[in-house]
């Protein structure tokens, strides 16, 4: 079972940066694609950003521009990259990973809180 871990949310003002983590307890390699999600109260959790196992990298389009996803094999971490941030962005983040064997294999993070305003 692996484990994955967010960090790096908080408080910023609108047009400042964060850059969150996600920590996996064991190896990356195997995952089909790994994911940010966010999901504000009363909404359903949507999706950031995805990168699949071979690169390649989705995103919503209202983060188009302004975040990068990305991994680190070697640490066995996720980041995400926000830049221009606006108060819209202000949800809780989750990381998420998923493989694909005879069935979906899901693995989610507890989430971290990111607030834009001034």
């Amino acid at each position: 079972q692996v484990q994955l871990v967010e960090s790096g949310g908080g408080w910023v003002q609108p047009g400042g940066s964060l850059r969150l983590s996600c920590a996996a307890s064991g190896s990356i390699l195997s995952f089909t694609a790994m994911n940010w999600y966010r999901q504000v109260p009363g909404k359903e959790r949507e999706l950031v950003a995805r990168i699949f196992s071979g690169g390649r990298i989705v995103y919503a389009d209202a983060v188009q521009g302004r975040f990068t996803i990305s991994k680190d094999t070697a640490k066995n971490t996720l980041y995400l990259q926000m830049n221009s941030l606006k108060p819209e962005d202000t949800a809780v983040y989750y990381c998420n990973a998923y493989v694909i064997l005879s069935t979906l294999i899901n693995y989610w993070g507890q989430g971290t809180q990111v607030t834009v305003s001034s």
